[in-house]
């Protein structure tokens, strides 16, 4: 069981008004998404408390780490403004506790703090990309058109206050479901549902997304749903029969893309939309997979189904497997990146379908395309291409290393401690397999 580490979220409100900010899309956590001032609760913040009549009874820690954070991110001194009557009221507003599934844990306590009048904020924009006074109606509408990416508690507080503006308490800000019973869920954009069974995927991940995408008078389209067993599967089936859905779509022949995708599509007589690619590999090692399904093969620029009344999009994505597709709305809010990146750990480009150039021009594809939020097939959606440019980065810092050591004379086993020691020498024949594409695509360019 992961360590739950203490935080707070601001909800600052100044009539009908709450202050939101758009957290930068070049942060570790959480990029892109709409929040409220806070951070991490630290050991000395009870030292920023004082008791007042707006105070009294809030937790001396824990509203201590809102002053602080107000004077970090804000640029203002909260006692001050409590002592002067700017502050009508300060209340707790409600809980949430990251759930088990996710590897780092918070329990966010959320505090409403009322103001009498909107203070000229200091803003870090370190943090935050934008920021406004906005009415919580406004910042729903947003999301609803899919205009906002916000985790869940974020958007519990948002209807809150768009239902009832003038409510202090609300207490249970959880993600609610019933883990005996179903696979987890969010819905961090509109629209986009984000179900996460445990498969069998390589480590540090346990899960793979399966993205349920369609609108209700389109096809409801479910995007790699592979569980690793039966009471996954089981549980799994469950979650999908909230929802329903139409057809099923596999992005790439990895198993913890595709495994009991069959089953699924039987028992629910569903197609199987996939590239010819996918299907042929496959095939090699399940030769009656497709016995009995219709199958409808894709190309680049078919159209699977609506998002919000927006046409979603293939496209051809090789690099990190030679038949990987990706799926994108054509108003580029959104863009389902596959293993394209990794949100936890690091994309292998190995075997044979693995080529480091195409990988290299399939980053500097998506890239140029500039969708406006990425979603991968391991962890949560992030906001702009940060990641991609720090994946293709990364890369081409890795092949300079390659290049110089192989200039050395070393060979590529040779190569793997000096490159990849810090990590579990479990993952060493992954990483090995990275090397040798660097020196594939090294050769292929005539550098070596």
């Amino acid at each position: 069981m992961s360590k739950i580490i203490d935080a707070v979220s601001v909800i600052l409100t100044c009539g009908d008004d709450i202050f939101a900010i758009q957290r930068q899309n070049f942060l570790t956590a959480f990029p892109g998404y709409w929040a409220f001032p806070g951070g991490k609760v630290e050991k000395n913040d009870a030292d920023f408390y004082s008791t007042c009549s707006v105070t009294q009874g809030l937790d001396p820690k824990l509203f201590g780490a809102v002053i602080r954070e107000i004077q970090e991110e804000l640029g203002v001194d909260l006692n001050h403004e409590i002592s002067q009557g700017v502050v009508s009221s300060c209340s707790y507003f409600g809980l949430a506790v990251t759930p088990d599934f996710n590897p780092l844990r918070f329990a966010t306590h959320f505090f409403k703090i009322e103001l009498t009048k909107k203070i000229p904020f200091v803003v870090d924009t370190n943090e935050a990309r934008l920021f406004e006074w906005v009415k919580p109606e406004n910042l729903l509408k947003r999301y609803e058109e899919g205009q906002l990416l916000a985790v869940p508690p974020v958007v519990k507080v948002i209807q809150s206050l768009s239902s009832t503006p003038d409510i202090s308490h609300v207490g249970d800000l959880n993600i609610s479901y019933n883990s005996e019973e179903f696979v987890p869920y969010i819905e961090s954009l509109k629209g986009i549902r984000q179900i996460m069974p445990l498969s069998h995927t390589l480590p540090p991940a346990t899960r793979t997304n399966a993205f349920l995408i369609g609108d209700d008078q389109a096809k409801k389209t479910i995007v790699d749903p592979s569980p690793k067993d039966e009471e996954e599967y089981r549980k799994f089936k469950k979650t999908l029969q909230l929802f329903g859905v139409d057809q099923v779509l596999i992005t790439h022949h990895h198993p913890d893309h595709y495994e009991r995708c069959n089953l699924l599509a039987r028992e629910f007589n569903l197609p199987i939309l996939l590239g010819q690619y996918t299907k042929d590999k496959i095939l090699t090692k399940h030769p009656n997979y497709f016995d009995g399904l219709t199958v409808i093969i894709l190309h680049e620029g078919d159209v699977v189904t609506t998002w919000l009344g927006h046409d979603v999009l293939v496209m051809e994505v090789p690099g990190h497997d030679e038949g990987q597709i990706a799926i994108y709305s054509k108003d580029l809010s959104w863009f389902l990146a596959g293993d394209l990146f990794q949100g936890i750990g690091t994309v292998v480009i190995g075997g044979e379908e693995g080529d480091m150039s195409k990988y290299f021009t399939t980053l500097s594809k998506v890239i140029n395309l500039a969708p406006k939020i990425l979603f991968p097939s391991h962890g949560i959606g992030l906001g702009g291409t940060t990641i991609l440019e720090k994946t293709l980065n990364h890369r081409k810092e890795r092949e300079a290393q390659v290049y110089a050591l192989h200039t050395e004379g070393l060979t590529s086993e040779e190569m793997l401690p000096r490159l990849y020691g810090e990590i579990d020498r479990g993952l060493w024949p992954y990483a090995l397999e990275n090397i040798k594409k660097h020196i594939q695509k090294l050769k292929s360019e005539n550098r070596i």
